[in-house]
């Protein structure tokens, strides 16, 4: 490993399979060996891990069937990254860009194939009419809390949580960097959360799923063991929006579906009815 105070970019940058982080990271797409992906009896097929992004999409499914959408009924299947399923042939199908989640809905004929959350998230709420303001401004504003979290998150992700949690070696500056730019996004959280309910104003949208996904995970679920270093706690409007949120009966089993650590009370490693929570 070079020294950072030393390192000068060469001309043309050359793969270091050393240095790229984890066995799974590679600078070029498609599959890496042949899987086909399994297929359940419901036209929604998800195949997710319950990461931060992962838990968007199950508690959205969920929220969808609390409100009684029979037709919302969906199986999800596991896909473990850290094993490098998502470069199996049959997912790199269905998401060439090789990211959790990944949604197929074989209501269509074709089958629908649908990749990153947020578009997940759309879609679904489309379908089904459920939390997506249809008056434009409010549809608007929905949509923009959407896709600030989707800019937001690999701030959060690929850069705080990598450099603080998951690198070895730790960089004052890169820590510093991401530190500063997670703080600030949490504050525009609180900003907001000051005089609203909810993102949009008093109604739960998928503006709040998707950004409860991160920033519940680092409010309510120590996320990196980060709680402290942030001080969290300070963000007390955004910390009561995200603990309304982890109290819905949906959010919590969506956050057990296709985990497979923790207690064994909190794993849903594949989720194929109601009767898998029990």
């Amino acid at each position: 490993m070079t020294d950072a105070s030393t390192y000068t970019p060469p001309p043309v940058w050359q793969w270091d399979k050393e240095a790229g982080g984890t066995s799974t990271n590679r600078p070029i797409a498609g599959a890496t060996h042949e899987k086909e992906l399994p297929v359940g009896e419901h036209s929604l097929q998800l195949y997710s891990l319950a990461t931060p992004n992962g838990i968007k999409v199950t508690v959205m499914l969920e929220e969808l069937l609390e409100l009684g959408i029979a037709e919302a009924e969906y199986d999800a299947y596991l896909i473990n990254i850290g094993n490098g399923d998502q470069f199996g042939s049959g997912f790199v199908a269905l998401n060439p860009n090789s990211k959790i989640p990944a949604l197929a809905d074989h209501s269509t004929s074709p089958p629908t194939r649908v990749f990153e959350s947020a578009s997940i998230l759309l879609y679904l709420a489309e379908k089904f009419g459920a939390f997506l303001p249809t008056e434009p401004r409010a549809r608007t504003e929905c949509l923009s809390w959407l896709f600030f979290q989707m800019g937001s998150a690999p701030y959060i992700g690929g850069g705080f949580g990598h450099f603080y949690a998951f690198r070895e070696e730790k960089i004052e500056y890169c820590i510093n960097r991401f530190a500063m730019e997670t703080k600030r996004l949490l504050d525009v959280l609180n900003q907001r959360l000051a005089g609203n309910r909810f993102l949009c104003g008093d109604e739960y949208t998928i503006a709040d799923i998707a950004n409860y996904g991160w920033y519940g995970a680092l409010l309510v679920h120590n996320l990196y063991d980060a709680a402290e270093f942030l001080d969290v706690a300070s963000y007390t409007h955004a910390m009561r929006w995200a603990e309304e949120i982890d109290a819905r009966p949906a959010v919590q089993r969506g956050r057990r579906v296709n985990r497979p650590w923790g207690p064994e009370e909190t794993q849903v490693p594949e989720r194929h009815g109601p009767e898998d929570f029990k």
